[in-house]
């Protein structure tokens, strides 16, 4: 069994362990975001914690709305052991547009909300959902 400092997993445990599907895994090794990966004698594909955490890095990042392009950057950045000043500054440029996406949906909720509660249901012919959302 491998030591601590070199655990070696499959890609199901490696899945497992990071909350991914196998074909996410294939995939972000594929277009070049997870670092391939040593492969046994038998073309197995041996796994490490290194690759543990770029996935759960990349994982938790796209849970948190960043596109690949933006965690693509990110990665590149911690690669090259950029400053976490860096780093902060992408982070606080995602958050306002995180802001605005969460005012834009609150907006639509509103709106949404106020032609729902116009339309008293039944069977009338005309419907203020139909006309409010309709009108230019």
């Amino acid at each position: 069994m491998p030591t601590d400092a070199r655990r070696a997993w499959s890609i199901g445990k490696l899945a497992r362990l990071t909350g991914c599907n196998v074909e996410t895994v294939r995939y972000y090794e594929r277009v070049g975001m997870l670092p391939p990966a040593p492969r046994t004698a038998g073309g197995h594909r041996q796994y490490d914690d290194g690759h543990r955490r770029r996935l759960a890095f990349i994982r938790r990042s796209r849970e948190l709305g960043f596109t690949l392009d933006k965690i693509r950057t990110l990665l590149a950045l911690a690669d090259k052991g950029r400053s976490c000043g860096e780093i902060r500054g992408l982070a606080l440029i995602h958050l306002e547009q995180v802001r605005t996406r969460i005012a834009d949906l609150q907006r639509m909720e509103r709106t949404l909300a106020e032609t729902a509660a116009r339309c008293a249901g039944g069977t009338a012919p005309d419907c203020p959902i139909i006309d409010a959302l309709s009108e230019v």
